[in-house]
């Protein structure tokens, strides 16, 4: 009968053992757990992987996606031989640790040690909950139990490591480390282990750049204890006590801030952006940049963009001086903003003018007092040049000699030309006029270092993008053709340059807007472009500004931190004309407009007196005279030749009598101007 009892008694016994453990089990499983995935900093990357820029989460914390495979596996044995030694063998709560923080509170009358697991700590992390209660204790332990059944191990110790606070808004190992060692975690020194091991337990009292002396011996008691736990050696032990504390929280990285703002603008909901930007060299020019401004003076920014331009990849993106709110406006991103481009269009309306068998380099061209109806351009210094060659018109930066040949082009398809290669030209009216050619429109710094671009590689477009992986050729539009290119680069090439500037055979242009707004530089080699532009963003004067003085030798020195020797040019290409001016086809050798034969070039001869329909009285000889063209000269009356080789501009003629006749004079080059009077 007693037997009996005792079976009774022991059934009932696992009926209520099991019934326990399934109450136990229904109360886990029923956990409702707060959301696992936490906001992380939004990140922008270099082309090699490094942090450009980082962004805080929506309430102001810095918080940086970080892994356990990216942590160094010594910290994280130090994390869990202070923490939770039985990390890897518990299901979320350690009996044995709980049953001593147990005893500890009932002899001491309050909790002494939590006996929290690394589970527990996260799920406290996750809900943010009250750490010196029972009932927020038991609330942490069934959260862990819940996290454990539904997550690995390496999954709850990386929710750990991307919560747990390490002073101020930092929150997470790699924040942390960022800030008080500015580098990822993936290798550190023992010392540094030691300390962000430490910090989590009492963020704010041990910040080690308030409380330097508390985050010190926080460090050396987690170091003593990774002795007796065997996870360090006695010696590496007292050599990292010996490593100074850091005394300073470390900015987290901002470079390129105007570009990884608009990244981040187009795509807000992507955490990570890997960017074609070199972070070193972003580095280097964002501080000749500084200094430039700084050199130039009050008020004047700069931005500076690179390029490859075989691939359109972006290597270095400076917006302005400094990203702040000065006098400079630095938080205006000059390489966006829409400016005059003053002279520096004009390589590729000459480049056109080849394409279109307009003009050569070596053909002759007028630099003239000229008028295109009420519009009277003039040279920057104000003098005129007379008969020059292309080439050298190009590189004198010459006015009437361009404005002429968009007036041959016409401004519409140079206009045209331009939005083939992906700028986005702003006119100040409907249509565009010949002062385009002179920078009478509106681009910004990105339109035209890729316009460069396109002419660098060969005359064909190519898009500029910051994005990796995104780099797209403009399909099927080619700028100019490769011929026209080349002939552009080379005189590009031959250009003089800058005061104490190397002679390298940098090809590039300068420019200066109406008015001194504007100072620009463009230049290329054979793999790089760099467009630089300074001035003040709100569009106001800069007293004696120049491209050529201002911009250009922040161009060279650009390229001189870029690269240490220049990319040389290519070849020409083979159906490239190579020649001198007297070996170029006769309609080449001297600019003639498509209708030269209804139109009078500049330099060609003009009877000045007598006037064409003149009423004149016959008394006894003619004056005539001739302006321009080139002596000696031939005059005929009627068609019959009255002065042979005259190298005068001035004649006394004897006309056959009165009625009407007509007068004509042949220069030494073949050109005629003839006038009909009458004698009465």
């Amino acid at each position: 009968m007693k037997s009996h009892r005792l079976l009774l008694s022991g059934t009932a016994a696992l009926f209520l053992l099991a019934a326990v453990r399934d109450g136990v089990d229904g109360w886990i499983g029923n956990t409702d757990l707060p959301p696992l995935v936490s906001e992380t900093s939004v990140e922008m990357l270099d082309r090699h992987g490094e942090l450009l820029r980082a962004y805080t989460v929506t309430d102001g914390r810095w918080r940086l996606a970080t892994r356990s495979k990216d942590v160094d596996p010594e910290f994280l044995r130090m994390l869990i031989a202070y923490e939770d030694q039985r990390f890897h063998r518990h299901n979320g709560v350690d009996i044995v640790a709980l049953g001593r923080a147990a005893v500890q509170s009932l002899i001491n009358g309050k909790i002494v040690s939590g006996g929290s697991t690394l589970t527990m700590q996260t799920a406290r992390l996750l809900e943010d909950g009250p750490t010196g209660t029972w009932s927020g204790k038991l609330r942490q332990m069934r959260v862990a139990l819940a996290l454990e059944r539904r997550l690995t191990k390496d999954q709850i110790l990386s929710l750990y490591l991307n919560r747990a606070p390490y002073g101020g808004n930092i929150e997470g190992l790699r924040a942390a480390t960022r800030a008080w060692f500015s580098r990822d975690p993936h290798r550190l020194t023992p010392a540094q282990s030691a300390l962000l091991v430490a910090l989590p337990q009492s963020p704010e009292m041990r910040r080690p750049d308030r409380s330097p002396v508390a985050a010190g011996q926080a460090r050396n008691r987690v170091l003593d204890l990774m002795v007796r736990a065997g996870v360090l050696g006695p010696e590496t032990v007292e050599a990292a006590k010996g490593e100074p504390i850091p005394l300073i929280r470390h900015a987290f990285p901002a470079l390129a801030p105007h570009l990884t703002d608009r990244m981040l603008a187009a795509n807000p909901l992507s955490p990570t952006r890997q960017l074609t930007i070199d972070s070193a060299l972003q580095k280097k020019l964002e501080t000749l940049g500084h200094r430039a401004a700084r050199e130039a003076g009050d008020r004047l920014s700069i931005a500076i963009l690179v390029a490859d331009h075989q691939t359109g990849e972006i290597l270095a993106s400076v917006g302005s001086a400094a990203y702040r709110a000065d006098q400079r406006q630095g938080f205006v991103d000059m390489t966006q903003a829409v400016r005059s481009p003053g002279s520096t269009l004009k390589p590729l309306i000459y480049g056109m003018a080849f394409d279109q068998g307009l003009a050569h380099p070596e053909t002759l061209i007028e630099d003239r007092p000229t008028a295109y109806g009420t519009y009277a351009p003039q040279n920057f210094d104000g003098g005129y040049r007379g008969t020059v060659r292309v080439r050298d018109a190009l590189k004198l930066s010459l006015n009437i000699p361009v404005v002429t040949l968009t007036e041959a082009l016409g401004p519409g398809v140079v206009l045209a030309r331009l939005r083939q290669s992906g700028a986005d030209p702003r006119l100040a009216g409907d249509q565009p006029g010949l002062a385009i050619a002179l920078g009478g429109i509106g681009l910004t710094l990105t339109d035209l270092t890729q316009l460069y671009a396109g002419i660098a590689r060969g005359g064909r477009a190519v898009t500029l993008t910051a994005e990796t992986g995104a780099v797209q050729s403009v399909s099927g539009r080619d700028i100019l053709s490769r011929a026209a290119s080349w002939q552009v680069a080379n005189i590009l090439s031959g250009l003089a340059p800058p005061a104490n500037a190397p002679v390298n055979g940098l090809a590039y242009k300068t420019g200066t807007s109406y008015g001194h707004r504007d100072a620009w530089a463009v230049g290329f080699d054979g793999q790089h472009v760099v467009g630089i532009w300074m001035g003040r963003p709100d569009g106001t004067p800069v007293p004696g500004a120049f491209g050529g003085e201002l911009a250009a030798p922040i161009l060279f020195e650009a390229f001189a931190r870029l690269k240490t020797r220049l990319d040389p040019l290519p070849p020409p290409p083979p159906e490239t004309l190579i020649v001198a001016n007297a070996a170029l086809p006769q309609p080449l050798q001297r600019f003639r407009a498509r209708d030269a034969l209804f139109t009078r070039a500049a330099d060609a001869p003009q009877v000045t007196f007598p006037p064409d329909g003149a009423n004149l009285v016959a008394d006894g000889a003619l004056t005539v005279k001739v302006r321009a063209g080139t002596p000696p000269f031939t005059w005929l009356a009627d068609g019959m030749p009255v002065v042979t080789g005259s190298h005068e501009r001035e004649e006394a003629i004897m006309l056959p009598g009165r009625g009407f006749h007509r007068l004509s004079v042949i220069d030494a080059t073949g050109r005629a101007a003839n006038v009909q009077i009458q004698l009465e």
